[in-house]
Parts: C-alpha cells; structure tokens; sequence
C-alpha cells in the first residue's frame, strides 16, 4: 500500500490509523527503536503545554483532569510545566495514586516533586479555570464510560470553558469515531504519533474541534514498519491526477458523459450533475431524460445534450456514444426509470450509480468490478439490509461491507465521506461543512465523479478525486456562511478548483 510522509506538528499527515495500529507504533518506539516510554510522555505533554500557550494564551488558571493511565500521565506533564511558569493550575486525578504504575506514576512523582499535588477524587467538584486540559482516557477505551468518569466528561460538557484533549477526546472510540456513551466535546484534540482514524469521520468531527498532530519525534523507520490502512484524501494527492491540458485538446479527448434520470418533477437533479460533469471538464455531456423535461433542460443550458427518452430502445443509442454512464439523479423509484437502469446495466460502460438507482441494487444485489456506488447511510442501509444507526455505528466497516458486496469502488457519503475499493484502502475526505447538508448536493457529486472518469482517470481516481473537489468546492461556496448553501453554488468553485495555474 502506498506510504505517505509523517510531519510533525500542525502539518496533518495522510495516514490515519486504529487503536490496534497505534499501540503497535508506540511497541515499536519503545523496544525496537530505543525511545524510552517515559521520554515519549514528556514530548507528549510539552507539545500540548505549547499548543495551549498558542491556542490560549492569556489563559492563567489552568485546570487538568487526568485519568489512571498514560493518558493521564501527558496531563500531568502539561500541569508541571503550568506550574513551572508560575501559572494557577489544579490536577484532578480520578484514580487512586496508589495503584499509578510505570510511566504514569513517574509523571505523578515529578508533579508532586515540583510542588503541586494532584488531587485524587471520585468526582469533579467546582472548578475554576479558563482552560481544561482533557487527560481523562486515551485510545484503548472500548467500553461505555460509566461512574465517575462519565460524570467528569458531562460535567466538562456543561461547562463554558474550552477543552484540550490529550490524543483524542475522552470517551471517543478511535476506530469508529462514535461517542462510547459520552464523550469530550473539545475545541481542540492534539494528537500523537499517529491520527485516529475515528477522528474524522461519523461523530468524531463534531467532539475533536480543531485538531493538531505531534509525531513526538518518532523517526520515519518506525512508520514504514506499520500498515496504513486509510489516509486522508488530500489536494497534494489530487493534483497529480488533472495535468494541465495540451494546446492542441479537443472535446473528443476528454470525454462523452451520459447521465440518465430526471423523471416528471425532478429534472433539476439531472441538470446539475450534467453542468457538474461539465465544469469538471468532461468533453461532452449528454442528459437522458423524461420527454416532459427535454426542451426545458435544452433551454436552460444549452452547452448540455438534451434527449427525450421513453423507453430503453431511445436509450440504446445514446449508450453506444457515452464513455461513461452516470445513473440515479432524479430517476424514481419505479415506473420510467427502472427499464432505463436494467438498460444501463446491461451495457458494459464504466458507470457511476447513486440516489434511486442504488434502491433499485438493493433490491436486486448484483456485482461489478468496473462501477463506482455513492451511497449515503440511508442507502447503504438498504443495500446492507441494516439501518441508517447500524451504518453510522461503524462507518469503516460499512463502507468495506458494500465493497465487499457489490464490488468496483463505493463511496460511503456524510462527514468524513469514505471511499473504497477492492484492496481494502479506504481514503477519507475531511473537506466540507455541514452547509451541504442540503438536496441535490449527491447529484452534483454524480455529475464531477462521472466527468473526472470520462476524462481517463480510473474509478478509484475518480471516486477519491471527486468527493475531494466535492468537498472543498463547498468549503470555498461557504466561505459567506454555510446555512443556505446550495448545490449551484458549488459549480463556479469547482471550475477553479479543476485548474492548475498554467505557467508561460
């Protein structure tokens, strides 16, 4: 599997990772490249002692709440240090001091050593701090919280003070990225020596806030010894895949994207994913569509090819010209479309499916190597026979369920969408607001994955490529604000985005 470069602090790297590959990395550190376990904890708190002065630094009553393991030790590293700089700091310890071992019990030892005792209690009673330091739990938490630590993070919940969370917010399931009962709502997550997979994805955006990564000084070589099972879909990783376009292109070299849908009522779906398979540079771009809407759709934007299509036979021609089929946007669930699907299915182009198409698969499963599937939770419940809550329970193993299923590649859609292919190698889109939670934003992705595919790139190039534009077309189209945000505005950005600068 491809490796990705591992920077230190406040660059993000690629790579995201489990709670079982994590623990391996620290093994490594530790016994195979000399790190001593306690000098990785010191890293780990100096580096969240800096972030907090940076982040807040007018910030002079510093409040740390630590648990009984490693997790706890970083906060009481970051307390020594407020300490130190004569900063007001209290150390709430929910464990028994007297069962602290190893490293944990080191950091214990050299805050009490520098004068400031850690209180140990079973509550969290008033605290009076302008910063909370969230040292609770790390990211072996695999249980629902319960008893005092439940309490401590319901009431660092309640109150109107920021947090910082040590790796990742207490209560935050690394893996899924789900909340195991309650969870740290942090404004800021740093985290070390490697991002949690759960972070950005399903609940994990909404309890991490803005996250920052330390890789404590472990070396590259630690790295190349651990597998990566998913990275973070970046621009850098795109941009290699839209070279700028010879002076001598024509429409013929980029190709000819049919999209079939827009029943009575719901042409506008098929509209934009057209003029989005378009502004992302697709050749030509026919829409299939029923006879009610063609004239319309021809006068509306007549650089689209609009055709009235009743029935397959119309459809056949149409096919025979296309180098790729997108299918789904405003189709219906039965009547007109279904015989144009069956259509489709029957041809052997390289073909994008979402929306009634996809609730068609579900109820008639069939495999393809050479398709991408873009389902939102709601579909892919359908198409899993589960539900909506089962999906967003475990993202990663939906996404790598629907592959496993129904072959190609499957782009499991919401915040964090994942994108699957064959190998198992998930990329992980972290571009977007909560702005394109909105209609017809999955048509408009239709329309750039099948314009991106039409123009070469493989499906899985298509497919990581395209929620990534996606993505950041909506970030750029929300920069006056995300309510109210409509798929339209995501298509000037898009152009944009599609075009390198062209150097004379």
């Amino acid at each position: 599997m491809t490796r990705y470069m591992i920077p230190s602090m406040n660059a993000l790297p690629q790579a995201l990772y489990r709670a079982r590959d994590l623990r391996e990395l620290d093994r490594l550190a530790i016994a195979e490249f000399g790190i001593p376990a306690y000098t990785l904890m010191s890293r780990a708190g100096e580096a969240a002692y800096r972030l907090l002065r940076e982040r807040w630094p007018r910030a002079r009553r510093i409040a740390v709440l630590c648990g009984g393991g490693n997790n706890g030790g970083d906060g009481m590293v970051v307390a020594r240090l407020a300490h130190a700089a004569g900063l007001p700091c209290r150390v709430l310890l929910l464990a028994d001091p007297g069962r602290l071992h190893g490293e944990a019990r080191q950091a214990y030892d050299a805050l009490s050593s520098a004068g400031l005792a850690p209180e140990a209690c079973s509550a969290v009673g008033e605290v009076d701090a302008d910063v909370v330091v969230d040292a609770l739990l790390g990211t072996g938490l695999d249980r629902q919280l319960r008893g005092a630590l439940r309490e401590a993070v319901d009431w660092l919940n309640r109150r109107q003070v920021p947090v910082l969370s040590l790796d990742i917010p207490s209560g935050l399931d690394a893996d899924t990225g789900n909340a195991l009962g309650v969870a740290v709502r942090a404004a800021v997550t740093i985290s070390f020596i490697g991002l949690k997979q759960g972070m950005f994805t399903g609940e994990g955006v909404d309890y991490c806030g803005r996250i920052v990564y330390d890789n404590l000084g472990v070396p590259a070589e630690v790295y190349a010894r651990v597998a990566q099972p998913a990275f973070r879909i970046t621009g850098d990783w795109i941009s290699p895949l839209l070279p700028l376009r010879p002076r001598s292109a024509h429409k013929g070299r980029h190709g000819h994207v049919l999209l079939v849908g827009g029943a009575p009522g719901m042409a506008g779906a098929l509209r934009l994913a057209g003029e989005a398979a378009a502004r992302v540079g697709a050749g030509l771009v026919t829409l299939a569509t029923h006879p009610v809407h063609a004239a319309a759709l021809n006068a509306v934007r007549p650089e689209l090819i609009c055709h009235a299509v009743a029935d397959p036979k119309a459809l056949a021609p149409l096919l025979e010209r296309a180098t790729v089929v997108g299918i789904g946007p405003g189709l219906g669930a039965e009547g007109w479309g279904l015989p144009l699907l069956s259509a489709v299915l029957e041809s052997d182009r390289p073909l994008v499916m979402d929306a009634d198409a996809l609730n068609w698969l579900a109820r008639k499963p069939q495999r393809k190597e050479e398709w991408i599937l873009t389902p939102h939770p709601g579909e892919a419940a359908r198409l899993l026979g589960s539900s909506a809550a089962e999906i967003q329970a475990d993202r990663w193993r939906a996404v790598r369920a629907l592959q496993q299923r129904y072959g190609g590649v499957v782009v499991l859609k919401g915040a964090g969408s994942l994108v699957c292919r064959g190998d198992g190698a998930i990329g992980l889109c972290d571009a977007g607001n909560p702005g394109m939670a909105t209609g017809a934003m999955g048509d408009l992705l239709t329309g750039v994955i099948a314009g991106l595919l039409a123009q070469g790139l493989t499906p899985w190039e298509a497919a990581t490529a395209g929620v990534y534009l996606h993505g950041r077309a909506g970030d750029l189209a929300a920069a006056e604000g995300e309510r109210g945000l409509m798929a339209a505005d995501l298509l000037d950005p898009l152009r944009r985005l599609v075009n390198p600068i062209r150097r004379r």
